[in-house]
């Protein structure tokens, strides 16, 4: 007669058997997948992101990741999207200053929760409502503030090109717009002083230092002011 052996049950470095989920794949989401990103780009920035290092983070094979973004790019998109949605922009005062300052301000808070990712939420092209929102919104703001709407499209266009382009020089603290400290800032002075040039000379104590908080406000003011002055001047007119 033949003895049939029942198989053994699997030990803790035997493989799952055929069909068996992953481990940790029980609980893995797709909001689980987004905060394991945006966890790892905080730590290792977005080149440190793949498919394989997230997993490894999740605890779960890379493949079952593919049941809930379609590749890296699908995942750095949902990352954007992620903090888009977070993005809690002030209601409107009816003030298009006020206004304009509030969600510039809000723009720069939310981009410095995550500096590492800025690059990926202020330059990637999302289609989503998380992307579109801001957009609804600031659009609503210079139209009751009388533009019409190809003059809103062009200051919309405007607006975000300043200040991402003022929230990427903060967050990349290029080697002549990063906050120093006093010895480094000293040498930037007597470099300039030392180069002949009566005007960097004369601006010399001024560019050797650098404020981010005083760069962004100047820079928001001086936006906002010119927004405001066109509105004032264009709003009946349709360019």
């Amino acid at each position: 007669m033949t003895t049939t052996t029942a198989p053994a049950a699997n030990g803790p470095g035997t493989p799952s058997r055929r069909g068996r989920p992953p481990k940790g794949a029980s609980t893995l989401t797709r909001a689980a997948i987004v905060g394991a990103t945006l966890s790892l780009i905080d730590d290792e920035g977005v080149e440190g992101v793949g498919m394989r290092t997230v997993a490894r983070r999740l605890g779960v094979d890379a493949k079952s990741l593919y049941n809930y973004v379609d590749g890296k790019d699908d995942l750095l998109d949902a990352v954007a999207e992620h903090i888009l949605i977070g993005l809690a922009l002030p209601e409107p005062t009816g003030s298009l200053a006020a206004d304009l300052r509030a969600v510039g301000r809000t723009f720069r808070a939310n981009t410095l929760a995550h500096p590492r990712a800025a690059a990926l939420v202020l330059t990637r092209q999302l289609d989503s409502a998380a992307a579109l929102h801001p957009t609804e919104r600031l659009l609503s703001m210079l139209r009751a503030a009388g533009c019409r709407p190809a003059e809103a499209v062009h200051l919309l266009r405007t607006l975000l090109a300043t200040v991402v382009g003022t929230l990427l020089r903060e967050v990349t603290e290029g080697p002549t717009c990063g906050e120093v400290g006093p010895e480094v800032e000293r040498g930037r002075r007597a470099d300039l002083e030392a180069s002949g040039m009566p005007t960097l000379v004369e601006a010399a104590p001024h560019l050797a230092r650098f404020d981010h908080d005083e760069e962004f406000e100047y820079t928001l003011d001086l936006l906002v002011t010119a927004v405001t002055s066109r509105v004032g001047g264009t709003s009946g007119t349709d360019r």
